[in-house]
């Protein structure tokens, strides 16, 4: 059986071959997508990551060819992405901290603990991501939804790994702050943002 071509082949042969960035989009569309329906719901989602493909095909020339593995530059075009529904994302963010979490009716078995825990502190995580930067949130999300590497996060945004620790530290101390003692990327997945 043959091994599957590298993120870097397929969007080297996309080039010559428009075709073949077909399957770039098969192996991490379904994963773009869930980070973007995490930040913007999944109504807006499915243009985000649309947007954000079409961005990356049309930039393709422009991915490093020491790299492999795209999911760092695509994950930094979903989040440039996301920087232009930053309004509807803040909109979003008001809303889910005027929720009263008492509504709130899923049954007890399917929930995860990380659940019930983002449930609790609804009201303070909207509050404690609205007192972030939008460096801040997006490393802190990136970090924290994504999986992504410190290393990884760095190239998503195009900043040095320097500074997405001290970026990841200043964005900790700030949410402790509001949360307790809480450390935010403890925070799942389930939780709007």
């Amino acid at each position: 059986m043959t091994e599957p071509l590298s993120d870097r082949v397929l969007i080297e042969r996309s080039l010559a071959e428009p075709e073949c960035f077909a399957a770039l989009f098969d192996r991490h569309s379904a994963e773009i997508f869930r980070y973007l329906a995490r930040r913007l719901g999944p109504d807006v989602a499915e243009d985000a990551t649309a947007e954000t493909f079409l961005t990356a095909f049309r930039k393709r020339d422009r991915f490093s060819a020491d790299r492999n593995d795209a999911r760092p530059w695509l994950y930094g075009i979903a989040t440039r992405t996301i920087g232009e529904h930053r309004r509807a994302e803040v909109r979003r963010r008001r809303a889910f901290g005027r929720l009263d979490t008492r509504t709130w009716t899923e049954a007890f078995e399917d929930r995860a603990a990380g659940r019930v825990t983002a449930q609790q502190l609804g009201r303070q995580l909207g509050g404690m991501l609205k007192r972030l930067s939008a460096g801040e949130r997006d490393l802190l999300l990136l970090i924290a939804w994504a999986d992504l590497t410190y290393e990884e996060a760095a190239e998503a945004l195009g900043v040095p790994v320097g500074t997405v620790r001290s970026r990841l530290h200043r964005a900790r101390q700030k949410a402790r702050k509001v949360l307790g003692d809480t450390d935010p990327l403890t925070i799942t997945e389930e939780t709007p943002a």
